[in-house]
């Protein structure tokens, strides 16, 4: 596979890694798995128990076992064609899709802030009418 080509792959791939990772640490449809999670890593007998639980509360934790899921399932190797290449592709993967995961949550935050000034000026624009 060209160079070219596996920086393609690099970006793209990233996406479905991120998507997942981010679904499942932030979205509403965990939200009960998750919570049980989080008390779990919070309350856990034994430090394996509490570190195992941590992973699904952890986009960035957990980012690293959607990445080693999908390294087996595409065989995508980065700039060697052995171990090593697995390797390299693996943390490339977790930091593209931990940058997409950033970039996304900028957005959201972005947006909310707006939803909440809206909010504002029509309360604003409300009572100034009512006058």
């Amino acid at each position: 596979m060209s160079l070219s080509t596996q920086i393609v792959w690099l970006f793209v791939l990233a996406i479905p890694i991120a998507c997942i990772a981010w679904t499942v640490t932030h979205e509403e449809i965990f939200k009960e798995p998750r919570e049980w999670c989080q008390k779990n890593a919070n309350q856990g007998r034994t430090l394996l128990r509490r570190k195992a639980f941590y992973l699904f509360t952890c986009e960035y934790c957990f980012s690293h076992y959607v990445t080693l899921f999908f390294l087996v399932l595409c065989e995508y190797k980065l700039l060697l064609n052995d171990w090593r290449g697995y390797l390299i592709a693996g943390f490339s993967l977790v930091f593209v899709a931990n940058i997409y995961m950033s970039l996304f949550a900028l957005l959201r935050q972005a947006i909310k802030k707006e939803k909440v000034e809206i909010e504002k000026i029509e309360i604003e624009t409300k009572k100034d009418t009512k006058k």
